[in-house]
């Protein structure tokens, strides 16, 4: 490692929306800061979405901070590639101080604050900081089962952040493991191009894309579901755990109906617990999961329902899903040469991978502690976790909100702070 090149107030680790956000304020308040990104601002939507990818909420909930959708479908639901666009146009407002194409692969602390260590084509360096705000994402690290690597290697598998669309994918039926918001529609994506799908369906809850007149997460935007606090949210984290209710916004937003599928050809199976060579083995899971998947269905409906009747609105009348199909045996075994099933898209989610801050910020399963973005180790703060806040957090109806919280309490810090060596007069610059 070379020696310490460089010193600065603040370092924003990654330029998404989140951290971008921040320094978005940050550049309000004057203060001096650099965003540090591994590859380009926002690189995510157009580098790990696919090709046929819609939001799932509505297009007035896309604000940023001194941005908003302005276009002319609020209530509609934009391509990937108008979000890409989108974006692009906010980042056009204002100029971050980034550095791009470059990665931190440690941070510590040290005595003054903390030290990064920066990765690039240029070689390695070392930067100082009294003030770190980690934007790296949710959890960045695709989960695979263990078994996958067991499993025959003429069939292909690939995240759900690698798939793009089935003409991608080898000939043959593809097996999508998951039924969170990525899965259910990676699956509608596949079976509407009509390719044979094998579905091993979840735990996630699912939700109706419109009711009695307004789309569904209009209602509850309006309901103030989206600004409870984490800490006051009915059930606590195990409920929050269960927030990735499936829907769609293809098409002009549709509900998902997995018992729809199935009736129109989709092969549906419990939980997969277990593989080697070409045998999968299911859990007898699946009636439950599609019982459980509408019943918050229908509750989210009830609750809508209890709202109205509150407020006065003169809405249509109410109704409830009935299930258009039901599974006559649980399966639990698929052969997968038997079945021509030639590729699996994994759509089991994420995990955190935050090995490269030494800190003791972490909880048992490797998640920051925190509040509000904030933690007990001075001077490190997070943007852009899901739940950090409220359940608006994580996705763009609450990224400004959180994003001005964090940066305030940076901004704070900063100006009653005892000054270390490394920062330019006072840390602030107004």
């Amino acid at each position: 490692m070379s020696a310490v090149a460089d010193s600065v107030p603040v370092v924003v680790v990654g330029a998404g929306q989140a951290g971008l956000s921040v320094s978005w304020y940050l550049g309000r308040a004057g203060i001096e800061h650099l965003v540090v990104e591994s590859s380009t601002p926002m690189h995510a939507w157009a580098d790990t979405r696919w090709d046929n990818f819609t939001l799932v909420t509505p297009n007035w909930h896309c604000r940023l901070p001194g941005y908003a959708y302005a276009g002319g479908d609020p209530d509609g639901f934009m391509t990937r590639d108008e979000v890409v666009d989108w974006l692009a146009g906010w980042l056009g407002t204002f100029d971050p101080p980034l550095r791009t194409h470059t990665r931190v692969s440690r941070l510590r602390r040290t005595a003054g604050g903390f030290e990064l260590t920066l990765e690039s084509v240029t070689g390695v360096e070392s930067l100082r900081c009294a003030q770190v705000v980690v934007a790296t994402g949710g959890y960045p690290l695709p989960i695979l089962p263990p078994f996958a690597a067991a499993l025959d290697p003429a069939v292909a598998q690939i995240h759900s952040e690698q798939y793009r669309n089935p003409q991608r994918l080898p000939d043959g039926a593809v097996l999508v493991v998951g039924t969170g918001q990525s899965g259910a529609q990676i699956a509608e994506d596949l079976h509407l191009a009509g390719r044979s799908v094998h579905l091993a369906v979840g735990s996630a809850p699912r939700v109706a894309r419109f009711y009695r007149g307004r789309d569904c997460m209009t209602w509850l935007a309006d309901m103030g579901v989206y600004d409870t606090p984490a800490q006051q949210f009915p059930g606590g984290k195990a409920a929050q755990e269960k927030t990735n209710h499936y829907v769609t916004g293809r098409d002009g937003g549709r509900d998902v109906d997995l018992r729809r599928f199935a009736v129109e050809g989709m092969a549906l199976y419990g939980t997969l617990i277990g593989g080697k060579d070409t045998e999968l083995e299911f859990a007898p899971t699946l009636s439950a999961a599609l019982d459980r998947a509408d019943a918050v269905y229908n509750s989210i409906c009830s609750d809508i329902d209890r709202y109205i009747i509150r407020a006065g609105i003169d809405a249509p009348p109410p109704y409830r899903y009935e299930p258009v199909w039901a599974p006559d045996t649980e399966p639990t075994r698929l052969d997968l040469a038997a079945a021509n099933v030639r590729s699996i898209v994994w759509a089991i989610g994420y995990r955190p991978d935050y090995r490269w801050i030494e800190a003791s910020a972490f909880d048992g399963g490797g998640r920051p502690m925190q509040t509000r973005g904030i933690t007990e180790v001075p001077g490190l703060s997070f943007v852009g976790l899901p739940w950090m806040h409220t359940w608006g957090s994580g996705r763009f109806l609450g990224i400004d909100r959180d994003a001005k919280y964090v940066a305030d309490s940076v901004v704070a810090a900063l100006s009653t702070a005892t000054v270390p060596d490394i920062l330019p007069e006072n840390g602030v610059r107004l």
